[in-house]
């Protein structure tokens, strides 16, 4: 399963900048899907992730900074990130969350994509 990302990149401080993610449609139309963001040295922690029905759940740390949306017709998860600050400067990356039943969720992953924000 590929998963394909695009976007991010350099902003400012309190600038703004979007993510995209790209994935099959069999896979995107019936799992959740999510960004992470690990720098190094630091824990991976979720940034956002949104079901296939559309409802949005969000690390405590976003603060209502972001938004995650998902485009069917595309097959296409968007993270647009706002009043970006120098500590969200990381590497994003996408999954889609694929149930396993009992044996928990197989993530797919991208490559992930750099966010740096810096004045």
């Amino acid at each position: 399963v590929q998963v394909g990302e695009s976007g991010g990149g350099f902003v400012q401080p309190g600038g703004s900048l979007r993510l995209a993610c790209e994935t099959s449609a069999t896979i995107f139309e019936r799992n959740d899907m999510s960004w992470h963001r690990q720098a190094p040295g630091k824990e991976r922690e979720l940034v956002a992730r949104i079901s296939a029905d559309g409802a949005a759940h969000y690390g405590d740390f976003v603060e209502g900074r972001f938004t995650i949306s998902r485009d069917n017709a595309k097959d296409t998860v968007y993270l647009r990130m706002h009043d970006l600050q120098v500590e969200d400067t990381d590497v994003y990356s996408c999954t889609a969350d694929e149930p396993q039943g009992r044996f928990g969720v197989l993530a797919y992953w991208g490559e992930g994509k750099q966010v740096t924000v810096s004045s």
